[in-house]
């Protein structure tokens, strides 16, 4: 097993508000002036009181069940269920990561909607989301260059509670890393805290390919994050 841990600097995201309004759901010709300086604003803050963390931790004892649609690694059974194992069953090793924003963002959407500026506390929301996706694109395109020099591969990185894997596995998942690594809790019904925050798993092997468009698969139609790259396809 080897593993790796990151500090993440705000200004290594690039995000802009543009990247924002997308999410949000605003098109070219949109009128959005108050909306982006909404989005100026709490970029600006968000640079200030983001706490970006993230780890991976590289596995080769792993097996494979066919049957079961799950994958033990360490002797730890995941059920990860049919979409997500066809990606990962040619896996030669599994990585394990957790990742997260910190926790002040999310405070602070849940104060902005607690005084009743739902707008403001919603971008907060969407904001929040977006440093730490962009975060785990930062871990896993770094994780690729490493596993690229040895001749390897990464699929997609996949996540509890998506593509049918039951989000009470991610007890499981947390197994693998020390208490309150990175500040992030789970509560008993295997949900993060901070909620902005992500863990999941990614495969490693010469036969697992990344696939750049793989919202199709998803069972989560209302996702917004689908709408968003459906638009871009």
């Amino acid at each position: 097993m080897y593993y790796k841990t990151y500090n993440i600097d705000f200004n290594e995201l690039k995000l802009n508000p543009s990247m924002v309004e997308t999410v949000l759901g605003y098109q070219e010709g949109d009128d959005r002036e108050l909306v982006t300086s909404l989005i100026e604003e709490v970029l600006t803050e968000s640079q200030g009181i983001s706490n970006i963390k993230a780890e991976f931790r590289v596995f080769d004892n792993i097996q494979f069940d066919n049957e079961t649609k799950s994958v033990t690694v360490n002797n730890l059974n995941f059920q990860v269920k049919k979409i997500i194992f066809t990606q990962i069953k040619r896996s030669d090793s599994i990585a394990l990561f957790l990742c997260t924003a910190g926790a002040e963002i999310g405070l602070r959407s849940k104060k902005a909607m607690q005084e009743r500026d739902f707008l403001k506390g919603y971008i907060y929301d969407v904001v929040g989301s977006e440093i730490v996706e962009a975060a785990a694109d930062i871990m896993q395109d770094d994780l690729e260059k490493m596993i690229l020099k040895n001749g390897k591969k990464i699929t997609n990185r996949y996540s509890p509670g998506y593509c049918g894997w039951d989000v009470a596995e991610q007890h499981k998942l947390f197994q693998y890393f020390p208490e309150n690594y990175c500040g992030i809790q789970l509560t008993q019904s295997a949900l993060m805290n901070p909620v902005k925050s992500v863990s999941g798993i990614i495969g490693i092997g010469k036969e697992v390919k990344n696939n750049p468009y793989t919202c199709r698969m998803c069972e989560l139609k209302d996702c917004v994050y689908r709408r968003v790259r459906e638009m871009k396809h």
